[in-house]
């Protein structure tokens, strides 16, 4: 059984208000985006998936109190995604970070960076 560790909706950035049709779902396991209001969608991302992620706020978003989160997933459906407009971003950003290191270590899936040294390589003159 997994349980539920944030939700919000997607809102709108005059007055923060929650008047969009995407909402988002984050559980021990995965995290979930539904959008739609006469067509729904569901969809869903593994959190040992995800390999980075970054928060935004425009002007308007940080008067408002509003956060964008920038997910980069090796999920082939989603992708790199945005979870846009929620409220308390920081604090959502560091529940999934601690969220998708949790599940990185127990399925023991690790990431591979490719580290190139430009100075040494005289090619690159």
């Amino acid at each position: 059984m997994e349980k539920e560790l944030w939700s919000d909706c997607k809102r709108v950035v005059f007055f923060g208000l929650p008047l969009s049709f995407t909402k988002y779902r984050l559980t021990t396991n995965r995290l979930f985006v539904n959008t739609g209001f006469l067509t729904q969608r569901e969809d869903e991302v593994r959190l040992y998936r995800i390999t980075d992620v970054s928060l935004s706020r425009t002007l308007m978003q940080r008067v408002f109190g509003l956060s964008t989160i920038h997910c980069n997933s090796s999920d082939k459906t989603l992708g790199n995604f945005d979870i846009i407009n929620i409220k308390d971003g920081e604090a959502v950003k560091e529940i999934l970070s601690q969220s998708v290191e949790r599940e990185r270590i127990a399925r023991r899936v690790s990431t591979r960076e490719n580290m190139i040294d430009v100075s040494d390589d005289d090619d690159w003159n």
